[in-house]
């Protein structure tokens, strides 16, 4: 989101954060598509009420709630012998309202290189329960209660290839995902409204394998969170309104990775926050705010936010918001403990543990040398971005709106991992440190435009330039070489740059629909993405047009299907109609993909 990686963004279900990334990332099909009723997504630190890794921005999933007594089956079954299967209901009875739904989804995965038996997707099982009940005490007070459960097990075939010997991994991994949120709301007045929660969310995954030689391989990995939280929101006259709030956040893990699976790694924070919402006239919207964490394992974080909307006229409005915003060390990052035995022995450590390892491999005389970024180990701070948006909407009539946006984001104190000593034998240890100084700016523009009563265009496109300052600096001063067409050594210019790694500098998408009085629709999908930097071939630390580059695509996707009586609904599809692949570099990224889908509503009934 906006040029920053996967883990600066903050992904929330039903406003409570989800756990569970690997190297930062979260998986997001442990999340079904079958019961999401909208997306919401706040972009750049410009909310007071989040914390830690919402410097890119929040997203938040929301699940559909009971507003009416329904029954739901759906079906969908594709390429890859792919099936996902839904089954949903809910019913509201006086003070009683309940919301159950069900998923099970399979499939025998995917590869896209010919004549291996490694699948860049694995056979995966997955099912996934959720349940919902609230209890109406009266008219201003309500409690509810939200689980859900997902069990995921995957077939993994892992081939590792070191020195020209590969190593073919079989085994099975088995991930489970628990949440559960316990929320108290009561409305003391027309003016004042309290809100208590409580969260707790449990995510463990088990990997097993079994290699070719013999040697078993497990990866264990635990991490729990808990959080309370109270928030009052208080309307104190028709042009001023305030939310604040203060909470209490515990978080564990544990992994075979983090020296070993029994020794649990905590973090608490305490947090509070503030947040205001003031118009001084009626075309005028200021929102202010600060969120305050103070944190065991690190230093504490201050997080100011402010954003405006002006409303020019009924066509035409601006906004803009300045804020900033902060993402803590992760546990992988204070803790790891890790050894790759089948490529080369390499070691990454955690920067709590780095320095008392390094040292007693030293002292037994295991190291053979130690790099200058070893002499700056220690306490991590947190990463901390400053946001600044302005952007505006524009309805030229009920048939065209446009809206655009144009951002920039400082990111301090980046973490990023080093080299920082060598064993006996040339095997390569790293560690985190803070080092970097980075920037993305760009601009993001949308459109709508109704052609018809049934025909519709909808688009989008962003530009964005990266950089690290530092290596901008270096260039600047004549530090950084690179290599000419016959492979000799000369000065790097400065428009030579390209910025950070895997960031497409052009990034777009059109989407035409069709859909008549009979409910027939139609749509064609297309999703564009320019060049990207992904090797560093003339080997000078940073990336430039001499460097390696992954192609630039275009995905079409295509869906057409038809709804009957409000009841029935029939779709077929095709993603990747081209049939598009890349096997370096979009690995996980399938060939083209058929589908078909019926869904069913047995029961609609409004409820009183």
């Amino acid at each position: 989101m906006q040029g920053l990686n996967p883990d600066y963004t903050l992904i929330l279900l039903d406003g409570e954060p989800m756990v569970g990334r690997t190297a930062g990332v979260l998986d997001l099909n442990r999340i079904t598509v079958g019961n999401i009723k909208q997306i919401e997504i706040v972009k750049g630190p410009s909310s007071s009420l989040y914390g830690s890794e919402a410097l890119a921005g929040v997203i938040n999933i929301i699940t559909d709630k009971p507003k009416t007594s329904s029954l739901n089956a759906s079906a969908r079954y594709g390429s890859f012998n792919t099936g996902d299967f839904n089954l949903s209901g809910s019913i509201r009875k006086n003070k009683f309202a309940y919301q159950g739904f069900g998923n099970i989804y399979r499939t025998d995965g995917f590869s896209i290189r010919p004549n291996s038996v490694e699948r860049a997707i694995a056979p995966i099982k997955r099912y996934t329960m959720q349940h919902n009940l609230s209890w109406y005490f009266n008219e201003k007070t309500n409690l509810s209660l939200n689980l859900r459960w997902n069990d995921e097990q995957i077939k993994n075939i892992i081939s590792v290839t070191n020195n020209g010997n590969v190593t073919t991994s079989e085994g099975a991994e088995n991930n489970k995902d628990l949440n559960a949120t316990l929320q108290l709301a009561h409305r003391i007045n027309s003016r004042l409204k309290n809100t208590s929660r409580l969260y707790g969310t449990r995510y463990e995954s088990l990997q097993e394998l079994a290699t070719t030689n013999g040697s078993p391989y497990t990866d264990y990995f635990k991490q729990q969170f808990g959080r309370i939280e109270n928030q009052t929101d208080f309307v104190i006259n028709d042009q001023f309104e305030l939310n604040a709030g203060v909470g209490y956040t515990i978080e564990t893990a544990n992994s075979t990775r983090y020296d070993n699976s029994t020794n649990t790694k905590t973090n608490q924070i305490g947090f509070a926050f503030v947040q205001s919402e003031w118009k001084p006239f009626s075309k005028l919207t200021i929102i202010g705010g600060a969120r305050y964490d103070n944190n065991e394992l690190y230093a504490a974080a201050f997080s100011p936010k402010l954003a405006l909307q002006y409303k020019v006229s009924d066509q035409f409005s601006l906004k803009a918001s300045i804020g900033r915003g902060f993402k803590a060390p992760d546990f992988r990052q204070l803790y790891l403990n890790f050894t790759n035995a089948a490529a080369g022995g390499y070691s990454v450590l955690g920067t709590v543990e780095a320095q008392k390892i390094i040292g007693e491999l030293e002292r037994i005389g295991q190291i053979a040398s130690l790099e200058n970024d070893f002499y700056r180990l220690g306490e991590l701070k947190p990463e901390f971005s400053t946001g600044l948006n302005i952007g505006g909407n524009y309805i030229f009539s009920k048939k065209i709106s446009f809206s655009f946006n144009a951002f920039r984001n400082n990111i301090e104190n980046l973490i990023d991992s080093r080299l920082v000593a060598y064993r006996l034998g040339g095997a390569q240890i790293f560690s985190y440190l803070n080092v970097k100084n980075a920037f993305t700016q760009g601009v993001e523009a949308d459109f709508k435009y109704a052609l018809s009563n049934t025909f519709s265009l909808t688009g989008g496109y962003q530009i964005l330039i990266t950089g690290d300052k530092d290596e901008i600096n270096r260039i600047n001063d004549g530090k950084v070489f690179t290599r000419d067409a016959n492979g000799f050594s000369r000065l790097m210019q400065r428009s030579e740059y390209v910025g950070l790694p895997n960031r497409s500098k052009h990034m777009g998408n059109l989407r035409i629909q069709y859909e008549n009085k009979t409910n027939f629709f139609a749509n064609l999908r297309f999703n564009y993405r320019s060049k990207w930097a992904v090797t560093d071939i003339d080997g000078n630390g940073l990336f430039n047009t001499n460097d390696e580059f992954a192609k630039g695509f275009v995905q079409v996707n295509t869906a057409l299907g038809k709804t009957f009586h409000n009841s029935l609904r029939l779709q077929l599809g095709c993603d990747n109609l081209f049939d598009y692949s890349d096997i370096n570099n979009l690995p996980n990224f399938p060939g083209r993909r058929f589908y078909t889908s019926i869904a069913y509503n047995f029961l609609h009934k409004k409820i009183k």
